[in-house]
């Protein structure tokens, strides 16, 4: 049987690029957003790749909206056995600089968003005893920057939030796994469309990475979902580990580095779209794709994800080089 997959925020970014690696092995795929035009897009590269898509809009902040796209799932594709939370949104601007109903919309959508999609995965999966639920989260969930207040704060609390289900499920004995994938700075059309108070255009902070290394990474951790987390990126593990060494002196490094590294050299533009209420992509608007504006500077591959994949078998092999070593000299040592 096929894999029957729901992923969030599917018509741009690092979800469309997942849906798409999820379609390489014929999956059906439940695409979830709210723009009409990026999801009937997102649909067609699904099918071209060889899965079944389901584009449903859907606004992840409504739970009722969650609900019903769910019971569409299981109606048209079947029981449910991936449900990937990857859609957010956000602002970039001083905290003193956002509005509160734009503080709570970001909080809604981005972490509300993963609650909602949780609490209704499980309605699924917990009477079947299976199922997988995937938390794309960032480094950023780990160790907070300025000018993104609302979005870290969200990253954290699903954080807190997983941590508590995952224990939850191992007290019940349950079958169904969570895991969660931290991703670093990724070259998605956000930045395009992201309500920004900035002077200048804003950037992920380097080093970039294309959507498909972080789609490549969920894949492999949606078939792995023992293991309680991944980091991708040597930028997120030296960012979450020296959080845990130094967060003070990231305090003050980020303090006078965090303006200028999330932001181009070129000026906002005044009639750029945004995201926050109306999806940039949705009807009368545009299909901005996986990628952003950042292809110049996006990595395509990254050696910490091929080190972490295959992280079992390198530990074998050194362990055994280190026996072979520890006899060898065992041996010499007797002569």
């Amino acid at each position: 049987m096929s894999l029957v997959a729901v992923v969030t925020g599917a018509s741009a970014g690092v979800g469309r690029a997942t849906a798409r690696e999820l379609a390489r092995d014929g999956a059906k795929i439940a695409l979830l957003a709210r723009g009409a035009v990026g999801l009937a897009a997102a649909a067609e590269e699904v099918r071209a790749a060889g899965g079944v898509a389901l584009p449903i809009e859907t606004d992840m902040a409504d739970y009722a909206q969650v609900e019903a796209a769910a019971a569409r799932v299981t109606a048209e594709l079947g029981e449910i056995d991936l449900w990937i939370n990857n859609a957010f949104t956000s602002v970039f601007a001083p905290f003193v600089e956002i509005t509160p109903e734009e503080f709570r919309r970001v909080t809604e959508v981005t972490y509300l968003g993963f609650v909602h999609g949780t609490r209704v995965a499980l309605d699924h999966m917990l009477s079947r005893d299976h199922g997988t639920i995937l938390q794309v989260g960032s480094a950023l969930g780990y160790r907070s920057i300025p000018l993104q207040s609302a979005y870290c704060g969200a990253k954290h609390a699903i954080v807190g939030f997983t941590e508590s289900l995952r224990c939850e499920l191992l007290h019940d004995r349950s079958r169904v796994r969570v895991t969660m994938v931290q991703l670093p700075a990724v070259n998605t059309p956000q930045f395009d469309w992201v309500l920004s108070r900035l002077s200048r255009h804003a950037q992920p902070v380097p080093p970039i990475y294309q959507p498909e290394v972080a789609a490549r990474a969920i894949v492999h951790a949606a078939r792995r979902p023992r293991r309680r987390e991944y980091w991708v990126g040597a930028s997120t593990v030296a960012t979450i580990l020296a959080n845990r060494i130094a967060p003070g002196i990231l305090d003050h490094y980020l303090g006078r580095t965090g303006y200028a590294s999330q932001q181009t050299e070129r000026p906002t533009d005044p009639d750029q779209p945004v995201n926050l209420w109306q999806p940039a992509d949705g009807e009368g608007g545009a299909d901005f794709g996986t990628h952003g504006s950042f292809d110049h500077q996006a990595h395509r591959h990254s050696p910490q994800v091929w080190l972490s994949r295959h992280r079992r078998p390198l530990l074998a092999g050194a362990v055994g080089l280190a026996a072979v070593v520890g006899v060898a000299g065992a041996v010499l040592g007797r002569r």
